[in-house]
């Protein structure tokens, strides 16, 4: 758990040197990460369920062992590419390394100790979102940008050693079956919908290939939906959208996923190419983003006994926003100091409400459909965030484009320049061209100001309808459940896919 939680942020301060040193564009990046997210989203669906009939701890290993060769594979690369294709094997196995690493909890703890294991898996995740920058800054202040993907292999080869020898193995039969076209149109319908997203902003929204990516995405998840009301026992149990209480906590998690990968992918290159800090610098200096995250998210439940789910959710959504509009203000001029008073309270909206809506999801369900409940609110989550990397990417990438000054450039020099930050300051370094890195720091920030003012909005929209619509009581039993399937700043429930009452 400790090595999937800092891969979600230890790619991000790699970004601008993988850029710069590979040639990756804003859309490749954009991809590197999305990659990752996607095949993460909608492999999890049967994650649970494959574990469930063919043992959790063989599937794990099988997951630990493909995260394994993705990260080895990310090791060796030199191309945006072969990048991408190995975080999309990272993808896979992580999203069968989430759930069942999860899973077992129940079947190897009772209900005195289970609290205790779960406490412990909590601090790994919560432990290692800030780790991830440090130890990014770290390894690129001394090594390559291929070392982020070297220090998953140590960590995932103790694992793999851990469960060999010290993990028993547990099945459930009667597990539902896992459907191969619901796996499809979940991975091809939310791949096709980034890759409009992601293209939109080059080719234009009109483009014929922009427009058949979107309607086919928006095509197969609706028939992914369609498909699934009509099981039995679906992987995907929609149905429980109709729980209010589930739906609008579930909406809360998925933009505070949707807002923190975006927002973490926007910032790196503004920290290291604009300003001129290093990886490392890079890295603390994102700090106050997850200590504002973490020390809100300790303060939340306290918070919700006193106050209650509605009014902490809302206003942490409403502190989310302020943090965004802040942010939007930002210009070229300013240092950090701006950036580290909005990125602290865009933390602290974020801590807020992401474990009361997390523990308000899981409580509004009957504890029969804890399970199935987890696996689509982790599903959802992971959507939100492969879709806020591509809208807040696209965003930036389309006003950076915007406003960028390229007359008198090379045809080359000029697109070089369009398609990245990183691209424009090599090319102005080549050239002598100061006014070229004035005008693409500029731009760049337009961008990033323009994207965290979506936030902003999303944030400020999201917590006024959560003031209206989501129960002002906790459900009964909320409690206990909460203390079972505990959430995290990072990781969402923990209780996967089918960690429910018949283990």
């Amino acid at each position: 758990m400790l090595v999937l939680s800092f891969d979600t942020t230890i790619l991000n301060v790699a970004l601008p040197t993988m850029a710069d040193d590979i040639g990756a564009t804003t859309g490749d990046m954009q991809w590197i990460v999305d990659s990752y997210t996607v095949v993460f989203a909608a492999a999890m669906l049967p994650a649970g369920l494959v574990g469930d009939r063919f043992g959790r701890r063989r599937i794990l290993i099988a997951g630990l062992v493909v995260f394994l060769a993705g990260s080895v594979l990310g090791s060796l690369v030199g191309s945006p590419g072969a990048v991408i294709a190995a975080r999309t094997v990272m993808g896979a196995g992580g999203a069968f390394v989430m759930p069942l690493a999860l899973s077992v909890i129940p079947g190897l703890f009772g209900p005195a100790e289970r609290p205790k294991a779960v406490a412990i898996a909590s601090s790994a995740i919560a432990f290692g979102m800030p780790l991830g920058p440090i130890i990014g800054g770290a390894l690129l202040k001394s090594f390559w940008w291929g070392s982020v993907f070297l220090v998953n292999i140590p960590l995932v080869a103790l694992a793999i050693a851990a469960c060999v020898w010290l993990l028993p193995e547990t099945r459930d039969p009667a597990a539902p079956k896992v459907s191969v076209s619901s796996t499809f149109c979940a991975a091809a319908g939310l791949g096709a919908l980034v890759y409009g997203i992601i293209e939109a902003p080059g080719r234009g929204w009109g483009d014929p290939l922009v427009v058949a990516g979107l309607a086919t995405g928006i095509l197969l998840l609706a028939v992914l939906v369609l498909s699934e009301r009509r099981v039995p026992r679906p992987m995907l149990d929609m149905s429980l959208l109709r729980q209010r209480g589930f739906l609008w906590n579930a909406v809360a998690a998925t933009l505070v996923s949707f807002v923190l990968t975006g927002t973490v992918f926007v910032v790196p290159s503004y920290l290291q190419t604009a300003l001129g800090h290093d990886a490392l610098g890079t890295g603390l200096r994102l700090l106050p983003m997850m200590g504002g995250l973490t020390v809100a998210a300790r303060l939340a439940p306290s918070l919700v006994a006193k106050a209650g789910p509605r009014t902490v959710i809302a206003a942490g959504l409403l502190v989310l926003a302020a943090g965004g509009f802040l942010g939007a203000t930002t210009s070229a001029a300013d240092g950090y100091g701006l950036i580290a008073v909005w990125l602290t309270l865009a933390g602290a909206g974020l801590g807020l409400s992401v474990v009361p809506s997390m523990n308000g999801a899981l409580g509004a369900l009957p504890r029969e459909r804890a399970g199935s409940g987890s696996g689509l609110l982790q599903t959802l989550r992971q959507t939100g965030a492969a879709v806020g990397v591509a809208i807040l990417g696209s965003v930036l990438a389309a006003a950076y484009r915007g406003r960028l000054a390229t007359a008198g450039l090379p045809p080359d020099a000029a697109h070089a320049a369009r398609e990245s930050l990183a691209g424009a300051h090599a090319v102005a370094g080549r050239t002598g061209n100061a006014a070229l890195t004035a005008s693409a720091d500029a731009a760049y920030v337009h961008g990033m100001d323009v994207a965290l003012a979506v936030c902003g909005a999303a944030a400020l929209a999201a917590g006024l309808l959560l003031a209206v619509f989501l129960p002002g009581a906790r459900p009964v039993g909320a409690e206990t459940k909460a203390a079972e399937g505990a959430t995290d700043p990072g990781a969402g429930a923990f209780a996967g896919p089918r960690a429910d009452a018949r283990q």
